[in-house]
């Protein structure tokens, strides 16, 4: 690795305001005071590009003073700077304002002051902050004998309106879902948590993308250390591109090689809100929709928002069902490779004669068998996504349909084993999680390995590991398998089952160190007398 250490004669140059002399950087990267050579400057840094808007024009009753406008064409509102920059600058000051402009005040002072009819207005005295701001959406707006400038937030163009969310789909609740604009996902936060105690960070990953990365939480709810430990991780990332969150995640999570997800994702304003509440962190990347939380816990990826909104009987009632489908999902093809394989004693006697019968004829080993319907299942689920959206769910399920009549007329598998596929495959989109989904996916074929070794036994081994495993992760300093292990009973009302509302009294103990109180209200009791 030594090449990577030592610069060569004809190695790449880094553009003028990143050379390694300190001196010359800093002279490099200041503005100066003459407009032409900062035009100059910014044209010559970004390549004479074409998106790039540069304006003159002159100013005050003598037009006197020159001004020069920047923007990137596309990522601004065009309408907002003609009529509060543009009008300003060129007629509003030829009337109200030229005494003062040609006064001997500071130009810069009075066009900030007096001029120009915007509030998000910021000094700019370095060719870095100004090329940053200037990709990133504001408005340049330089002087002629002045070596500052001002960036105007007057960021717009085309995005992508607020819509239903497409991977978090609920019968009862709020349907909006994140965006791609970092500014609306905190909009819509902020809609749910109207507390000053919401505070928002914001931080720029990436040397070349320069992403804005949001930090938000809710002050006094919050373990600090948490907070602390996500800029640790987030200060540490020295990356050329964030292009979506996904990137981030991989770069602060806790283990990179486990199978499980230790950082939970929504794509839904009020899972983040309810979340934040609970004492967590969420995580926002400027041009994706979906929003990390951190620390994770598991029960996090089984529950859904859903469950807040019915009522606690019947929302119970759908979480003791998700789990009984993870096992479903995990083990059903295994526990079926085991039992036809080594442990026939097992199965009834007419089930068994049905079940040879029907294996008469196949040529292959239960275990090749099922990982045959398993691989193909996973191929037409890949085929059915990246198909044009009009024709990919119909192709997925005719072929299906097909493929598996088929194969089960031909002898390749038998009737019974595309029954126990398709339950396992049904078993593993019933999980609210996408993640969490394609990690049982991934772990069923080491499963299906030890049954078809072991038969029960190595499936019991497998499951032994794989609880071991998820009891030692954790995510952001916090036990994964809370509050199974460690096992906390105040916690356990809001996991396998929920309590009604008024008895979560308090938010997770393990995450929310302080403030744990959530609810004052006790159980709701009927009037005694008659209305």
């Amino acid at each position: 690795m030594r090449f990577l250490k030592k610069r060569g004669k004809n190695s790449v140059k880094r553009p003028l305001f990143e050379q390694d002399d300190p001196n010359m950087e800093m002279n490099k990267d200041l503005l100066k005071t003459s407009l032409q050579e900062n035009i100059q400057h910014v044209k010559q840094l970004l390549g004479n590009s074409s998106d790039i808007v540069i304006r003159e024009i002159q100013i005050g009753k003598k037009q006197l003073v020159k001004v020069c406008i920047f923007y990137t064409d596309g990522l601004v509102d065009t309408n907002s700077i003609q009529n509060f920059i543009m009008e300003s600058l060129m007629l509003d000051i030829h009337t109200s304002q030229e005494r003062m402009i040609s006064s001997q005040q500071s130009v810069l002072q009075q066009l900030k002051d007096c001029i120009l009819a915007v509030g998000d207005i910021r000094d700019v005295t370095e060719f870095r902050s100004l090329l940053t701001s200037l990709l990133s959406g504001d408005v340049i707006l330089l002087v002629d004998g002045h070596a500052q400038g001002f960036t105007i937030g007057m960021r717009g163009g085309k995005d992508r309106g607020v819509m239903e969310a497409t991977t978090e789909t609920i019968i009862r609740g709020p349907k909006e879902g994140f965006t791609e604009n970092l500014r609306t996902n905190t909009s819509l936060i902020r809609r749910k948590i109207k507390t000053p105690q919401l505070w928002l960070e914001s931080k720029k990953i990436g040397k070349l993308t320069i992403t804005d990365v949001g930090i938000m939480y809710i002050n006094g709810i919050v373990n600090d250390k948490v907070v602390e430990e996500v800029h640790r991780r987030l200060d540490r990332i020295d990356i050329d591109g964030i292009l979506e969150s996904g990137y981030i995640e991989e770069l602060i999570e806790d283990e990179a090689y486990s199978p499980f997800p230790t950082i939970y994702y929504s794509e839904r304003p009020d899972v983040v809100a309810a979340e934040l509440l609970e004492g967590k962190v969420a995580i926002l990347v400027d041009g994706t929709p979906i929003v990390l939380v951190v620390p994770a816990l598991f029960v996090s990826f089984i529950q859904s928002s859903e469950d807040y909104y019915q009522r606690a009987f019947f929302s119970s009632l759908n979480r003791m069902l998700r789990f009984f489908c993870i096992f479903i999902a995990l083990l059903g093809p295994s526990v079926y490779i085991a039992l036809t394989t080594f442990h026939q004693e097992m199965l009834p006697t007419p089930l068994l004669i049905g079940l040879a019968a029907q294996r008469e004829g196949v040529p292959f080993p239960a275990f090749i068998e099922a990982l045959i319907m398993e691989v193909g299942f996973e191929v037409l689920r890949e085929a059915g996504l990246r198909m044009p959206r009009a024709i990919g769910p119909a192709m997925s399920i005719v072929g299906t349909l097909v493929i598996g009549t088929a194969a089960v007329d031909a002898g390749i598998v038998s009737a019974a084993m595309v029954i126990v596929v398709a339950i396992t495959a049904v078993s593993s989109f019933v999980l609210p999680s996408y993640a969490v989904s394609q990690s049982i996916r991934m772990l069923r074929f080491p499963f299906m390995a030890l049954a078809a070794s072991f038969g029960l036994f190595g499936i019991l081994v497998g499951f032994i590991a794989l609880v071991l495993h998820m009891c030692s992760l954790r995510s952001f300093g916090v036990p994964y398998m809370s509050p199974f292990a460690p096992f906390i009973r105040e916690d356990i009302k809001d996991t396998v089952i929920r309590v009604p509302i008024w008895g979560m009294f308090s938010r997770p103990r393990i995450i929310s160190q302080k403030n744990n109180k959530r609810v004052q209200s006790s159980a709701p009791k009927p009037p005694r007398n008659n209305m």
